[in-house]
């Protein structure tokens, strides 16, 4: 773990900055240039009132701040943290609640909307099925140690799953037990401006960078049975994947 002291610039009390904000803006930069790494503690209230000789209030509300931009998260019982960087293997065929899982994280969702209906032009082409063809379409925010960290939207062909009501938590597990989870999937990522909803979804700004996942996910014998558009924090993820000269 690093040393947290390097890492702060004196406070100006004659600034006309707030004392809070300037040293807000401190965290933030060190968080973002990542000298502050990933999951690391922040020092308590106490120890950073002495160090800085300013308020804990002062201290507390930089902090608060900081949980509100989606930079720092609150653990109960175990005080404050730099919010986890996820790596994501781009080449890996996984669900978001895999994902946090395996990272130590505990993932969880907020249904935005659940609704049914038929197949738009533009879905009709990717799924390839026929106008009129039944569905279901999935909106949920994704939680990781609850910081949200995604969007997603996603359709699935209705005869893949029992009802609209049966998917709870993880759509994957869910078209699993039916047979139908995804074994490929065709994949496109573009960067993205955060705006407006999803900004404010994702607890960040307008304008804050963002990361689009598009996937067609199909079954073993080619059929398509999922198509999703997922929005990810930019300054949380990293997309990777594993190269190899024969592939």
């Amino acid at each position: 773990m690093k040393a947290i002291e390097p890492v702060f610039e004196p406070l100006d009390a004659a600034s006309r900055l707030p004392l809070y904000q300037q040293l807000q803006h401190t965290l933030r930069k060190a968080i973002e240039s990542n000298v502050l790494d990933s999951n690391q503690a922040l020092p308590g209230e106490r120890e950073l009132a002495s160090m800085l000789a300013v308020s804990r209030i002062t201290v507390r509300k930089a902090i608060q701040c900081l949980v509100e931009e989606g930079l720092v998260v609150q653990r109960q019982g175990a005080g404050n943290y730099v919010c986890p960087r996820i790596e994501r293997n781009f080449a890996k065929l996984s669900s978001f609640s895999e994902d946090m899982r395996s990272r130590g994280l505990k993932p969880t969702a907020k249904w935005l909307k659940r609704s049914t209906g038929t197949v738009t032009p533009e879905e009709s082409l990717a799924l390839r099925l026929g106008p009129g063809t039944p569905v279901y379409r999935f909106h949920r925010l994704r939680f990781a140690d609850d910081v949200p960290m995604a969007i997603e939207y996603a359709t699935v062909i209705a005869s893949a799953l029992p009802s609209i009501g049966s998917v709870d938590s993880s759509l994957y597990e869910t078209l699993e037990r039916t047979g139908h989870r995804p074994e490929c999937a065709l994949q496109r990522i573009r960067a993205v401006m955060l705006m407006g909803e999803k900004a404010q979804l994702l607890n960040t700004v307008d304008g804050m960078p963002g990361l689009l996942l598009e996937r067609l996910g199909s079954l073993r014998d080619g059929r398509a049975v999922e198509f999703s558009h997922s929005y990810y924090r930019g300054d949380m993820y990293d997309f990777v994947a594993e190269l190899n000269i024969n592939a």
